[in-house]
């Protein structure tokens, strides 16, 4: 294992333990590496809308962890600028929906990221797009 990627790794597990809301949802974080981060949940009773569906916010709200992820995986904190959604398709209960995001550009302390949200056949259910701030510091308290 690179030294790249077991950074990656440690700054997933200090993000997490701060992170009520990822083990609220019941989101799983699949895979990390640094500049990118796989995250999956399952979609239940209680996050539908009035529609029968997936409410958007729960969909944004897997999308958004897995921004987090990829762009605090190389011991740089960084927070959210700026975001948007775009839905694509309806998620079901008990579909499981996996968000892959990647880094798309880095330019100094910003950066753009992209996630794709999927269902387990392979259906696009949203397109996010995350441009994040850089912040000062590390997440990882130097030894």
């Amino acid at each position: 294992m690179s030294d790249s990627q077991q950074l990656a790794e440690a700054c997933r597990d200090a993000l997490k333990q701060g992170d009520g809301l990822i083990d609220h949802l019941g989101i799983q974080i699949d895979a990390v590496s640094p500049g990118t981060a796989t995250l999956s949940m399952q979609v239940q009773d209680w996050m539908t809308n009035g529609h029968g569906t997936c409410h958007g916010g729960m969909i944004f709200s897997l999308a958004d962890s897995a921004f987090a992820f990829a762009c605090n995986s190389e011991n740089e904190p960084n927070v959210a600028a700026s975001v948007a959604i775009e839905y694509l398709n309806a998620a079901h209960t008990d579909e499981r929906l996996t968000a892959k995001a990647s880094r798309t550009a880095q330019r100094g302390r910003t950066g753009v990221y992209d996630i794709q949200v999927e269902n387990e056949a392979g259906e696009l259910i949203a397109l996010f797009r995350g441009k994040s701030h850089r912040l000062n510091g590390t997440i990882l308290t130097p030894m």
